[in-house]
């Protein structure tokens, strides 16, 4: 297995001029963003989307929270499902997403299960944006942009 890596050389002056570069190196950012997040997180990570019945979202997010492993990157997001019974709008689910090690998925949806979860869909991650990355924005700052 051999180790490589590409170098980009341009002047300041074409990127800042030429928008076809910049985009380019727009481009080369999201592709270091995937490597560098399959790099930390070895492309094992889901999405967890399930539906639970409960009276607000922060009595769900106690019950996912009280699970340690459900808590996801920052936390869980917690969205009202919206129904309609006798002719009124009413929310007795609410929708919950998380993202968790793939290695863990099976273990996950038991835990989702135990407090109330159904309904559940799962989708492989293939992009994570954290915040910009360092380089990224070094290089930004290099231009003046």
């Amino acid at each position: 297995m051999l180790e490589s890596q590409a170098v980009l050389v341009a002047s300041k002056r074409a990127v800042i001029k030429h928008s076809a570069v910049l985009h380019a190196l727009v481009l080369l950012s999201l592709l270091s963003s995937t490597f560098s997040w399959q790099q930390h997180f070895s492309l094992l990570r889901c999405q967890v989307t399930a539906n639970m019945k409960g009276r607000s979202a922060e009595e769900v997010a106690e019950r996912i929270l009280s699970q340690p492993s459900l808590s996801g990157l920052q936390g869980p997001t917690i969205s009202p499902v919206f129904s309609k019974r006798d002719g009124k709008v009413i929310v007795d689910y609410y929708a919950i997403v998380i993202c968790v090690p793939k290695k863990d998925l099976y273990t996950s949806v038991q835990q989702l299960r135990g407090i109330g979860g159904s309904g559940v869909l799962v989708s492989p991650l293939t992009y994570i944006f954290d915040a910009e990355p360092p380089r990224w924005a070094d290089f930004l700052m290099r231009l003046g942009l």
